[in-house]
């Protein structure tokens, strides 16, 4: 049983039955009234967003939401298949409990999958992988001054802005939380 206060993102609870993830919240203090926590919530089962308002002090109950490490296999059309490294189970993933992950999905990738009643509906990637640049065009020269980028598209089929120094075939590090570039790994 969690209260408002408890609210931060990533917290699973229950709400009018369904499991939800807190993806943003705000907390508010008026200076008339009571305090009331403003958040984003995702529906694991639907994918569906809301915004709820709760009150100080209201309770709900916490999501039975089981997380266990998969390795990441293959595609299969709209689907993604994943292996349990304990049980060496394997199980698939509609692409709308995927979602934006997708794109910084390498092949062989541990991940954590959140499953519900005995389905997996949602997985956490690691903060960082590693991915090849398999398209960028040249940087121009004597453009490094202004700080520009351009976009690569990655291994994974994602295309995000990287500086204008990266090369096709090179690997690079890229946060998984914003899908920004941090670093060429040599």
């Amino acid at each position: 049983m969690y209260e408002s206060s408890d609210i931060h993102k990533g917290l699973k609870i229950m709400l009018d039955g369904q499991p939800y993830v807190v993806i943003d919240f705000q907390f508010v203090k008026p200076g008339k009234g009571t305090a009331f926590t403003r958040t984003r919530v995702k529906n694991l089962l639907t994918g569906a967003v809301l915004d709820r308002t709760f009150r100080s002090g209201e309770k709900f109950d916490a999501a039975d939401v089981e997380e266990r490490k998969m390795q990441y296999l293959y595609r299969e059309g709209d689907a993604f298949m994943f292996m349990d490294t304990e049980s060496f189970e394997q199980t698939h993933m509609d692409i709308e409990h995927v979602g934006e992950a997708k794109g910084f999905l390498p092949e062989n990738l541990v991940v954590s999958v959140m499953i519900f009643e005995g389905r997996p509906v949602g997985l956490s990637l690691p903060n960082f992988v590693e991915l090849q640049v398999v398209q960028s065009d040249p940087g121009l020269r004597g453009d490094t001054a202004s700080g520009t980028s351009k976009p690569a598209t990655l291994s994974t089929g994602a295309v995000i802005q990287v500086p204008l120094f990266i090369d096709e075939g090179e690997v690079i590090r890229i946060d998984t939380r914003t899908g920004q570039y941090l670093e060429r790994v040599r």
